[in-house]
């Protein structure tokens, strides 16, 4: 009998002996207000530098500011490189620590398309709530005027991954203002491509995962709960692209004089789409969901156990109505997914013309689950593109293909993307860290089986020994990957508590 059976949700996170850490909590508070516009200013100062990972200058100009920022905190690093943009392996070792955490963050961001942010991207710009809700901007007040907590910091990479450095190394200087020395040696793997789909990880891993030894890997990346609770979360889907481009006539031809008889890519594109889901989006391809594993009966009393945001959520988000035939949001990212991300065929609105185009493309992000491999997801679409008619090809057809075959697909599969990992809510580590964060403020931590959004994770699981566990910091409402990106100020400050509260106290002895 698992631990959770056994005691229920609740008596899990009271099992391990507890240490108090509320004199260390009122402690790191105080330095946090103390010490909040130097570490607001740093934030500010990291932002500002352009970070898209196909800019590989660019990377190593945070990879620069990075290494000096953590040197300044007692760390000695390497900036490692295998073809792509770079990473960063650093260590601070705790003289008798007899434990070791390691730290995985990413320094890139998404692309940005300033033209729609309402301020510029790596011009970090203080607001008193988010761009859509009307918030307005607040001027970087001077060291005589507090910051509110609700204010957010707007800039690329303010949720989606630079926090971790800034808290961590905060948490850091806390300690040792307050006395209080880490407990732990404490590693570092950051990552300078992990929004290319990290494709140089693996080569990474393979050369220097001797250095990356540790009793804990601790994933800081994606958002918390929509609650605002502190949150662990045991897995992430896989993700993987596609893009398909549907035929039609060799040049654009008049919709009134060649409509109905000219095959429309659009229509043959919106048809083939159309089959791969029902109403509710689940997924209706024959074979896709052949190899998923189903949830636990301990990851659906974790997800009952969840705050139950979806009401609020569908306010918030303006939604008449959600897929998933009722079900809440943290069961349906336990399953595969098919994500229609976009769709070319033409202009719309004022740029569309009375023509029907030669081709159609419609990209497409599949979210995978554990026990779904790359492969079985290829062959399962492939397999059902043929099916509907469609000849296949990974490259532009010629004009003889076009016209031997009836329908014609081109399925152009995106290298890269990530495997699907889920580990265990009941291991020894994860009960530990669990009574760790409890013993903040006495609060049970939510405990989230998977996250939707996918992390390159699956490579530290086949490369390393530790445990893994994620432990996201970011607002859910921070716009990751998109424009007006921010970070709520109360998220900073907590996530300073927690590294610190965990540094301070993983390596007791149970």
């Amino acid at each position: 009998m698992n631990v959770l059976s056994r005691y229920g949700l609740a008596g899990v996170l009271a099992l391990t002996a507890t240490v108090n850490v509320a004199a260390a909590s009122d402690k790191l508070k105080a330095y946090i207000n103390d010490n909040a516009h130097r570490i607001v200013n740093d934030f500010r100062e990291f932002l500002s530098l352009p970070n898209v990972s196909d800019n590989v200058d660019d990377m190593h100009e945070n990879a620069r500011w990075i290494t000096e920022y953590i040197k300044a905190r007692g760390f000695t690093s390497e900036t490692v490189s295998a073809g792509g943009a770079p990473y960063i392996i650093a260590e601070k070792k705790t003289p008798g620590a007899s434990k070791t955490i390691l730290i995985y963050a990413h320094f890139d961001g998404q692309p940005v398309a300033p033209q729609n942010w309402a301020s510029p991207p790596f011009e970090a710009t203080l607001r008193d709530g988010l761009v859509e809700t009307g918030g307005n901007i607040v001027d970087w007040p001077d060291s005589a005027q507090a910051f509110d907590p609700e204010w957010r910091i707007f800039a690329r990479s303010a949720g989606d991954d630079k926090a971790p450095v800034i808290a961590l190394m905060a948490a850091i200087d806390a300690l040792d203002e307050a006395g209080l020395a880490p407990g732990v040696n404490i590693k570092l793997i950051l990552d300078g491509e992990e929004e290319a789909g990290s494709p140089t990880l693996r080569q990474i891993l393979d050369t220097h995962a001797d250095k990356l030894s540790s009793d804990l890997l601790l994933f800081c990346d994606g958002p918390m709960h929509q609650s605002r609770q502190r949150q662990l979360v045991f897995g992430v889907r896989g993700a993987m692209t596609v893009h398909l481009t549907a035929f039609g006539p060799k040049r654009p031809l008049h919709s009134g004089h060649y409509g109905n008889w000219a095959p429309n890519p659009n229509d043959r594109l919106v048809h083939l789409l159309a089959k791969m889901k029902d109403e509710e989006a689940r997924i209706l391809v024959p074979g896709y969901l052949d190899n998923v594993r189903p949830i636990s009966a301990v990851e659906q009393a974790a997800i009952d156990a969840l705050p139950q945001m979806d009401e609020a959520l569908r306010n918030e988000l303006a939604l008449g109505d959600t897929d998933g035939d009722g079900k809440r949001l943290e069961e349906l990212i336990m399953s595969p997914a098919i994500v229609v991300k976009g769709f070319d065929g033409g202009g719309t609105g004022s740029k569309s013309r009375n023509i029907i185009m030669p081709q159609a493309t419609a990209s497409l992000n599949l979210r995978l689950v554990p026990d779904q491999t790359p492969e079985s997801v290829k062959k399962a679409l492939n397999t059902f593109f043929e099916s509907e008619g469609y000849w296949l090809t990974n490259r532009e057809p010629s004009d003889e293909e076009l016209r031997q075959h009836e329908k014609v697909l081109k399925v152009d599969w995106v290298d890269g993307g990530y495997g699907a990992f889920r580990s265990d809510l009941n291991s020894p580590i994860a009960r530990k860290l669990i009574s760790i964060l409890n013993d903040i403020d006495q609060k049970p931590t939510l405990l989230t089986p998977t996250m939707g959004g996918s992390l390159p994770i699956y490579l530290f699981e086949e490369a390393l020994e530790a445990p893994i566990i994620l432990l996201p910091i970011a607002n859910h409402d921070n716009n990751q990957h998109g424009r007006n990106e921010n970070l709520r100020l109360q998220n900073l400050w907590d996530a300073i508590e927690i590294y610190a509260t965990i540094l301070t106290n993983f390596g007791r002895d149970d």
